[in-house]
């Protein structure tokens, strides 16, 4: 596996990232406006490649001077538990950090309902329910904190009633 620059005009590569796009966008959004959103020349796209096969790929928008957004990672379902995200995390960290960024923050949504904060009133004793959040089904920010990231607040209902997005965030450079 090799993680590169997205090449823009490698229309093989670009295809493939359309359809891994199109996996996780709801039926209301473009996933080739989204892809042209995501390879916008101010933000960064790495790709994981098996030969000609595109693995996955990560992407981080410029929000503030010293923190970036990550958006999006997306891993082909058979890639997936394999090491394909890790490895372009970590990539992206080292380049981020290398352009004096100092946090990478992202939101992970449970819009199905698939950790403990979707129960309940999350404006309710938010802080402790945070804390004692439990995966009920396969959510993804477990896989973030394996890769240091830290849960570091909610928006209760940010998707409907009780669909929160879940906001992490971890320090990848102290400057």
């Amino acid at each position: 596996m090799r993680i590169l620059h997205i090449d823009k005009n490698d229309k093989k590569i670009s295809f493939q990232a359309i359809a891994l796009v199109n996996q996780i966008l709801t039926c209301s959004e473009d996933p080739k406006e989204e892809m042209q959103m995501i390879l916008n020349d101010e933000r960064i796209c790495l790709v994981a490649v098996e030969g000609e096969k595109l693995l996955g790929f990560v992407g981080a928008i410029p929000q503030y001077p010293y923190a970036w957004e990550l958006h999006p990672l997306v891993v082909d379902e058979a890639w997936r538990k394999k090491g394909v995200g890790q490895a372009l995390l970590s990539e992206l960290e080292i380049e981020l950090a290398a352009k004096g960024v100092l946090t990478i923050y992202l939101g992970t949504d449970d819009e199905e309902f698939k950790t403990s904060l979707s129960e309940g009133d999350l404006f309710d004793d938010t802080f402790n329910k945070i804390i004692n959040i439990k995966n009920k089904a396969r959510h993804p920010y477990e896989f973030y904190q394996k890769c240091g990231y830290k849960i570091v607040g909610v928006i209760p209902d940010a998707n409907g009633i009780g669909k929160p997005d879940i906001w992490m965030a971890k320090r990848i450079s102290l400057q």
